[in-house]
């Protein structure tokens, strides 16, 4: 595939393997703490199937299960999850205006972080920006976290109990593919950005929460960007 041809659909299945293969387990791990607490594989299964937000269900099972108040988890569940509606915006600028938004409302319902960093990575090298492309790395992504809940869920809550550490370890696995993905689209002008959005999320999170502290580095970092950008052009 070259820069002058459009990735298929089966590109995009391909570019997803690395997503797959980190989304599986944890999934599988989500399915295992979900019938844990009480939940049916089938409600466990309905979870993965609506909401599709990584660390966002395992909040979600926590706050569900310790009765919080259904406006407090919902609104809690969107503060955490609104840095998903710039995914798009963000995407389609970097494609350029030719770029083609007629099923916009269908595969962007994938732009999972990690489904965003490697189709924003394709753009960084160079590839073109395509639907069909889109839709295969979206559904790789999907399919393999909803078939992990299922057999999660379908082993039961008790799965994992022999294996600490392997339970432990898998918190760990969203974070870790969101950073390799960034790292390799990484460049010297973005690190300023980057370093404002981690210092506001850290701040933040030692003196208030974890949500707060999402949040703050997102708006810090969107800030940093559009100043640093305007201070290029004015350059």
């Amino acid at each position: 595939m070259t820069a002058q041809t459009s990735p298929t659909f089966l590109d995009g299945l391909l570019t997803g393997v690395p997503i797959v293969l980190g989304y599986f387990p944890i999934a599988f791990a989500f399915g295992v703490a979900a019938t844990g607490q009480g939940l049916s594989p089938v409600e466990a299964f309905a979870l993965s199937l609506i909401i599709y937000a990584g660390a966002a269900q395992f909040l979600a099972l926590a706050l569900v299960t310790s009765g919080a108040p259904l406006l407090v988890a919902a609104f809690t569940l969107i503060a955490m999850n609104l840095r998903h509606v710039l995914y798009g915006p963000a995407l389609m600028k970097r494609a350029g205006p030719g770029a083609r938004r007629r099923h916009a409302w269908a595969w962007a319902f994938g732009l999972t972080d990690e489904v965003f960093g490697a189709a924003l990575g394709q753009l960084a090298r160079g590839r073109r920006f395509s639907e069909p492309f889109m839709f295969g790395l979206g559904l790789a992504a999907y399919a393999s976290w909803l078939s992990g809940t299922a057999l999660g869920a379908y082993a039961g809550g008790g799965a994992l109990a022999d294996w600490p550490v392997l339970e432990a370890a898998l918190g760990f696995m969203l974070p870790a593919l969101f950073l390799a993905l960034l790292l390799s689209i990484l460049s010297r002008a973005q690190l300023p950005v980057i370093a404002v959005a981690a210092g506001a999320t850290v701040l933040v999170t030692l003196f208030w929460s974890a949500t707060a502290g999402i949040l703050a580095g997102m708006i810090a970092g969107a800030l940093a960007g559009v100043l640093g950008l305007r201070g290029r052009h004015a350059g």
